[in-house]
């Protein structure tokens, strides 16, 4: 009997998605091609090339992002980025959805992984319209504008999540010869969509890429709620945190070490301007070391959930906050043990303690406190 596949919910959902609408894509496609060569006429089509798989002029409106139709169907920012158009991006696109989503589905829960792939796959795609529609209205519209789709940018955004759960976890590429920490990612993979759309005629990855980037960075910085599940969280197991303010997940730490020092000042210079025209809200100390602290507390956690043996990960994640927890308890308990101690050693010895007292005075409380009360006994 073969094994079981274990995915989550959203994460199966969007495989079969991006598999239904890429295949329904590619058949409307190829018979829209079919006929234009069945009316053309024999000579024409003997001189003219043509590729069902990537030419303008067969894309399918009601599926994928054309500028010109997008007033009449408006619901292709969602489609679109689920769309693949030829088998090689359409492999790599599943490889990403079945493990990075498969991972953060599982860290993050089924509501908070969906609402991240609509922010990652809607903006992106709504940017990349916007810059395609200025530059038609700037040098002319097309007979066949450029067609936007595909997976490039919630892939990014995959990698920036990553970037931000387990930067440290290093993957081995071509049998271990090369190995990269998860961290460099999202800064190569948007590098190298910059640079081949140019090159390669793909200038549709370079915005989606770069967009995808972008918005699920500052989703993430700046909008995602999450738990405190550090010691220094003084409202208890339940207190929450709008965004990530660790030093780790700042915008300068997506680039080589080499390169921070001078990227630094620029990217503090926008924060700050964006801050003083209350665009951003700037973080608190309080929320930057509680940001950092769980920032250090994030071990290469990657394999344990990716298993898939019935939530292991999930209940790793779970004990680690009850730990963290307990001791963010264990400290107060020892501060104001040690408090009370220190405010009135006489009323100690003068009141003897009730069997139902002594475990909460013993915790935390100095072993010097016996030489007092001896004195004051005398």
């Amino acid at each position: 009997m073969p094994p079981r596949i274990n995915l989550p919910p959203i994460t199966r959902a969007l495989l079969l998605l991006v598999l239904a609408l890429s295949a329904l894509n590619a058949s409307i496609r190829l018979s829209k091609w079919r006929a234009s060569l069945a009316d053309a006429p024999a000579s024409h089509v003997a001189t003219t090339p043509s590729n069902y798989f990537s030419a303008p002029e067969w894309a399918v409106p009601f599926l994928v992002l054309v500028p010109i139709y997008i007033i009449h169907q408006p619901w292709v920012f969602l489609t679109a980025a689920l769309v693949e158009n030829n088998i090689v991006s359409l492999a790599i696109s599943l490889s990403v959805l079945w493990f990075g989503g498969r991972y953060l589905e599982r860290a993050w829960g089924s509501k908070e992984f969906g609402k991240f792939v609509l922010f990652v796959t809607m903006i992106p795609n709504f940017g990349a319209f916007l810059v395609y529609g200025i530059w038609h209205a700037a040098v002319g519209k097309p007979q066949f504008p450029t067609p936007i789709q595909g997976l490039i940018a919630l892939e990014a955004g995959f990698l920036v999540a990553l970037k931000q759960l387990v930067p440290e976890h290093t993957v081995a590429l071509f049998k271990a010869t090369l190995r990269v920490r998860i961290k460099h990612f999202p800064a190569l993979f948007t590098l190298a969509n910059i640079i081949s759309g140019p090159l390669l005629g793909t200038d549709t990855a370079l915005w989606l890429s770069l967009f995808g980037f972008l918005t699920g960075w500052i989703y993430l910085r700046f909008f995602r709620i999450t738990e405190i599940t550090t010691a220094s969280a003084t409202g208890g197991e339940g207190s929450t945190m709008k965004g990530d303010a660790s030093d780790t997940f700042a915008f300068v730490a997506f680039w080589p070490d080499i390169m921070q020092p001078y990227l630094a000042p620029v990217c503090d210079g926008i924060y700050d301007t964006l801050v003083a025209v209350k665009v951003c809200t700037p973080f608190s100390e309080e929320a930057i070391e509680a940001g950092n602290e769980g920032a250090a507390s994030r071990s290469e956690g990657l394999p344990s959930i990716m298993d898939g043996r019935g939530g292991s990960g999930r209940r790793a994640e779970a004990e680690r906050r009850r730990a963290l927890a307990l001791k963010a308890l264990d400290q107060r308990l020892n501060s104001a043990a040690a408090n009370r101690t220190a405010g009135a050693p006489v009323a100690l010895s003068a009141a003897p303690m009730t069997p139902a007292e002594a475990p909460e005075a013993a915790v935390g409380a100095p072993m010097e406190i016996e030489e007092p009360v001896k004195e004051v006994q005398a």
